[in-house]
C-alpha cells in the first residue's frame, strides 16, 4: 500500500540533499512524520496546505517501513500512518509536483497512486 507525504519545496530539497529528514515543523513538534493514505491526501492538502503552491507529493511503500510505521487515530477518528523514525530518501518510491490550481491542488492521475514507479 502506498502512503503519501506532502512537502513544501524547501523541505523536499532538504530531504533530497541530506538523504533523510525528521519532517516538517508539525512532524518535529509531534515526534513523528505524518503521512496520508490515497483516500486522505486530498483532504490533508486542503486542510494544511490550502493557500500554498510549489509542493511536492511523495509516495512511500508502507510495508517497507516496518515497525516504525504506526496507524493511529487522527482526523475524525480515521487511522493515519505515522512514521516514528526519520524518512529516508531511499524510502521514497516517487515524487511529483503538487501545484495549486484555481479550485485546489492538482493531484497526479489516479494510476499514480499505484505501486508502479512513473
Amino acid at each position: 500500500m502506498l502512503i503519501f507525504k506532502i512537502f513544501r519545496r524547501p523541505e523536499w530539497n532538504h530531504l533530497h540533499e541530506t538523504g533523510e529528514t525528521a519532517g516538517a515543523p508539525i512532524d518535529l513538534a509531534d515526534g513523528y512524520v505524518h503521512f496520508s493514505t490515497a483516500a486522505q491526501v486530498a483532504e490533508t492538502a486542503a486542510k494544511h496546505f490550502a493557500d500554498q503552491s510549489d509542493l511536492v507529493l511523495v509516495a512511500v511503500e508502507a510495508e517497507t517501513l516496518g515497525d516504525a510505521l504506526k496507524w493511529e487515530a487522527s482526523r475524525g477518528g480515521a487511522l493515519f500512518p505515522h512514521l516514528y523514525r526519520n524518512l529516508r530518501l531511499t524510502d521514497v518510491l516517487w515524487d511529483k509536483a503538487l501545484p495549486r490550481g484555481a479550485s485546489g491542488h492538482i493531484f497526479p492521475e489516479t494510476h499514480m497512486f499505484s505501486r508502479a514507479k512513473p
